[in-house]
């Protein structure tokens, strides 16, 4: 489905991404560990469109993505949930979740969309018409979430969805990620916090200062000593 070759990304001079290779099957939920400063988010913000890719190749189901302007990449599938969430505080939920399906395909099915997502996050249900900004962390990931859900993508981006979080917030955000996924929708995670992503995934990768170091199933990964010393914890 997702294919990076050799993908560069730089911020004028300076290189933020250099060689970077993955790939995400359909129906896969993939994730990119590392730690503060690693790419991660760069990475992420160039599958989205929000970065130019300097060199190399990023394909989705075979078409070239790295020519396509940044608006065009919503309609070929793609979805972000970015880091610090990015909500419209002054709107009330529901506004902020139908600014998801401002495509005219998503549109269409607004409604069928919006019960989905509350199904999904019924905490959000009872909270529709109040303003975005007056909810708890938590809940505002979940509209965050919910609100890239409502464009109907193939290919869903989360980035750090654990951040700034208590524990057992985080617990309820990755069981409904792993939901999305069993509904078949493919998933590429980033996140700082290694124990959470590589449960929930199938495979993962490994980025250390701008590149990968190491790529794996995700239960190897777990029992790998260097990553386990770096970033689990043990």
């Amino acid at each position: 489905m997702l294919e990076l070759i050799d993908v560069q990304v730089s911020y004028g001079a300076a290189v933020a991404l250099r060689g970077i290779s993955l790939h995400v099957k359909p129906g896969e939920l993939v994730c990119v560990v590392g730690p503060n400063g690693a790419g991660k988010s760069t990475l992420i913000n160039a599958i989205a469109g929000l970065h130019r890719v300097a060199a190399g190749a990023m394909t989705l189901d075979g078409r070239d993505l790295t020519c396509l302007p940044s608006h065009r990449f919503c309609a070929e599938g793609i979805a972000v949930v970015p880091e610090g969430r990015r909500l419209f505080g002054a709107l009330t939920v529901r506004e902020n979740l139908e600014l998801g399906s401002y495509l005219p395909a998503a549109k269409a099915l607004r409604q069928a969309s919006l019960s989905h997502v509350c199904t999904l996050f019924p905490a959000l249900a009872e909270k529709l018409d109040q303003p975005a900004g007056a909810l708890s962390g938590g809940q505002q990931q979940m509209v965050a979430i919910a609100r890239a859900l409502m464009a109907r993508p193939r290919l869903l981006l989360l980035d750090e969805p654990s951040l700034g979080l208590a524990p057992v917030v985080v617990d309820r955000i990755y069981e409904t990620i792993r939901t999305i996924n069993q509904q078949g929708v493919t998933i590429l995670l980033v996140e700082q916090n290694a124990n959470y992503a590589l449960d929930v995934s199938a495979r993962g990768y490994v980025l250390e200062t701008g590149k990968v170091a190491l790529t794996d199933q995700s239960s190897a990964l777990r029992s790998n000593e260097e990553v386990q010393k770096a970033y689990l914890g043990t």
